[in-house]
């Protein structure tokens, strides 16, 4: 191979590149984002479903960009720093590669040799820059920008699931894209590469983007989406999968607040929505009523509740928990023997209220005073957030809501009897 044949090789065929590397679920699709992201000119955006190799995409460009442009200044950013040294790792064994080692020989006559190596920094021998500043630069969201300046930029994953349930976190990460204009070099580039989350998230100050969903690309097969479909709500598939948020009218609780000291459900009370069998899930809410707001604390599992039974009893023990509920519509009391072997006094009582119903009756009215605390899983805020009435699961938003509905007949009724009597 002569020294423009080991060069076209690169720039026209990085998809041959990544099958001699071991990446061989590339096709001719990838080849065409590899091209653009090595080549292309002016801001981009590309979207594409999960599981279709965009970020192996992003990777092999990267070692590409290094050898073939060697002195351009890279950054690649994602949302955190452990998401960003994965790929730093990959980058550098790509140029490690003995394949990579040869073309590099073919087109500069020497060795590649990294000069620079951690996780956050790669540099090579091709490179020679008087400021001491490496080819590529990992960075994560919550990174200092001040004095970076870089000629390529690539954006993966910035926007993630803390975007969907956090207007906070959306609105930073919009900054920290913006900022990302003022620290690239004149006739720089930014390329993005992700999945959307939520209609108001940083993708809609980007680019519009090219967009392959998960039916266009052919790389899963139907067996394969119907299984994903089955695992998720529906809305986590439609924007992770199909690329399209599901319509804000659908969506009930909105804008959900989160960060509250662990602390403060203290003392308060748990329910139980016990899981048995198929794809429901076991969700467990413990929640205290303080100074007009209910702070929430919530876990989930998709799995049978006997399997999280000491895990339960450690929430229990942990906050103190004055009262606990269990409904015993689907399990005859069986439940509820189990607590109380373990020494906790659950009360249990059969639910007569159809579920959508008790869900935007009581949950709706206290939303705008809950605060999930730190610790609640996102699964558990999630599954209220893509809540409407024919979702797919609905065992958190109901957990939470019967016990806002507790709290409701206790300030209603002052001789208020409890529903399990």
């Amino acid at each position: 191979m002569t020294r423009q044949q080991a060069i076209k090789f690169l720039v026209e065929r990085p998809v041959k590149f990544a099958h001699l590397l071991g990446f061989d679920k590339l096709g001719d699709l990838h080849n065409g984002w590899m091209r653009d992201m090595l080549t292309g000119k002016g801001d981009k955006t590309l979207q594409s479903h999960r599981i279709s190799y965009k970020t192996t995409c992003v990777s092999i460009v990267l070692a590409e960009v290094m050898i073939l442009l060697p002195r351009m200044r890279t950054m690649f950013m994602r949302k955190t720093d452990s998401d960003v040294k994965e790929v730093i790792r990959q980058v550098e064994k790509i140029l490690k590669d003995a394949r990579t080692q040869y073309l590099v020989q073919t087109i500069y006559g020497v060795n590649l040799v990294l000069t620079t190596s951690s996780t956050t920094e790669l540099n090579t021998n091709l490179s020679v820059d008087v400021r001491g500043t490496s080819q590529l630069i990992g960075m994560g969201t919550k990174s200092s920008l001040t004095g970076k300046h870089f000629d390529r930029i690539f954006t993966d994953d910035i926007v993630n699931i803390d975007d969907r349930i956090s207007k906070a976190e959306r609105e930073r990460t919009k900054i920290v894209y913006m900022e990302l204009q003022n620290i690239k070099n004149k006739d720089g580039r930014i390329y993005n590469t992700g999945t959307p989350w939520h209609e108001e998230d940083c993708f809609s100050i980007m680019p519009s983007p090219e967009k392959h969903d998960c039916y266009a690309t052919g790389i899963l097969s139907d067996k394969e989406l119907e299984e994903l479909r089955n695992k998720m709500l529906p809305s986590l598939f439609a924007c992770n999968y199909e690329l399209r948020i599901i319509a804000s009218e659908d969506v009930i609780f909105l804008n959900p607040v989160t960060g509250g000291d662990r602390g403060l459900v203290d003392q308060g009370i748990m329910h139980i929505d016990a899981a048995y069998g198929g794809n429901d899930y076991t969700a467990v809410t413990v929640a205290n009523r303080r100074d007009g707001k209910i702070y929430v604390f919530g876990k989930c599992w998709q799995d049978h509740v006997d399997r999280h039974m000491d895990e339960i009893e450690e929430y229990y023990k942990e906050f103190k928990c004055g009262k606990v509920y269990d409904e015993d519509n689907g399990d005859k009391g069986y439940l509820n023997k189990a607590l109380r072997n373990r020494g906790i006094k659950a009360n249990k009582y059969h639910e007569n209220m159809n579920k959508h119903l008790k869900i935007v009756t009581y949950l709706l009215e206290v939303w705008k005073d809950v605060v999930f605390v730190d610790g609640t899983d996102e699964e558990y805020i999630k599954q209220i957030t893509d809540y409407y009435e024919d979702a797919g699961h609905d065992d958190c938003p109901d957990s939470l809501a019967s016990i806002a509905r507790i709290y409701k007949k206790k300030r209603d009724n002052s001789d208020y009897k409890p529903l399990w009597n």
